[in-house]
């Protein structure tokens, strides 16, 4: 059993919006070390509903796209919920993916500047008060150092516990020392004795990440360019049904945590010696929805 209980993402499943604050409430009573909503349904509204819902855990996004709102309008909302937190909220922010500038009608910049420019102009906002620390998503080290730079955090998802080390390295020293610079990972995770079962649920959820050409470019540097050249060639050919099954096993260890309740907390307690001390679990689960996958963890890490 872990001695500290890593972080949980939180997603608020519309029709379960108010489920989603009760389980919330349930992961701060059980002292995880936070809770944090990737960029589907709204995560901005669920973290200013954890602001007044909850009263100890860290909690944020991860992430918000930097690109779909203003950044006043980022900046009033973000010190209105750190202010009324005391201070818990962590803006997570990153600059998505092409097919969500697709859904939100943006033509991104190059993402190192968009992310400089954004934060710049956020801190540049007067009146509203004490603005929250900025974690930044980052995957390829001009990222990472980046986040090193000008942010209190870095936040990656999906990345591989290989080669994370070669991706800290970017970090200044001083912030990789600092237990008080985030550094975290979002990382699929299933929590069942059928291990194969489990195996298939974290290879459905990043199966739609092969298709991404970031994703696939971070792959092939942290030591998987033979299967991502292979995705490659299947997209390319039409053959999209063979993508989930060109992703290793080896690679499905690397970037997943799966198995059984034992191996799952193991799995945390090595990312953390990789240098993760922020790990953030993804729960899914192999015999049912979200509400199940976190009774399922309540249950590993009780």
């Amino acid at each position: 059993m872990p001695q500290n209980l890593p972080a949980v993402a939180l997603v608020a499943v519309p029709g379960r919006r108010r489920r989603t604050i009760e389980i919330a409430q349930e992961i701060e009573r059980r002292g995880f070390a936070g809770i944090y909503s990737p960029s589907m349904f709204g995560n901005m509204s669920l973290c200013e509903a954890l602001a007044w819902n909850t009263t100890t855990i860290p909690f944020g996004t991860a992430i918000a796209p930097i690109y779909q709102r203003t950044i006043g309008d980022f900046a009033q909302s973000a010190a209105m919920m750190h202010e009324v937190s005391g201070g818990r909220f962590r803006l997570g922010i990153g600059v998505a993916h092409g097919p969500s500038h697709v859904r939100m009608g943006v033509t991104p910049g190059k993402p190192l500047g968009d992310i400089r420019n954004f934060v710049e102009k956020f801190r540049a906002q007067e009146g509203l008060g004490t603005l929250p620390p900025i974690i930044v998503a980052a995957l390829r080290r001009k990222m990472v150092a980046l986040a090193g730079e000008i942010a209190e955090g870095v936040v990656f998802a999906n990345a591989s516990r290989s080669h994370i080390a070669a991706s800290l390295a970017a970090l200044p020293v001083e912030k990789r020392n600092d237990p008080g610079f985030f550094i975290g990972n979002m990382i699929p995770t299933c929590i069942s004795d059928d291990v194969e079962a489990a195996k298939a649920i974290c290879r459905r959820a990043l199966t739609s990440y092969g298709f991404l050409p970031n994703y696939r470019n971070y792959w092939k540097e942290a030591g998987y360019q033979e299967e991502m050249e292979a995705i490659e060639t299947a997209i390319a050919e039409g053959r999209k049904d063979d993508v989930p099954k060109l992703f290793s096993d080896k690679w499905l260890a690397d970037n997943t945590l799966f198995g059984s309740a034992a191996k799952v907390r193991e799995g945390v307690e090595a990312w953390r010696d990789a240098g993760v001390r922020d790990l953030i679990i993804v729960p899914s689960s192999a015999a049912g929805n979200q509400v199940k996958a976190l009774e399922e963890v309540f249950a590993a890490f009780g």
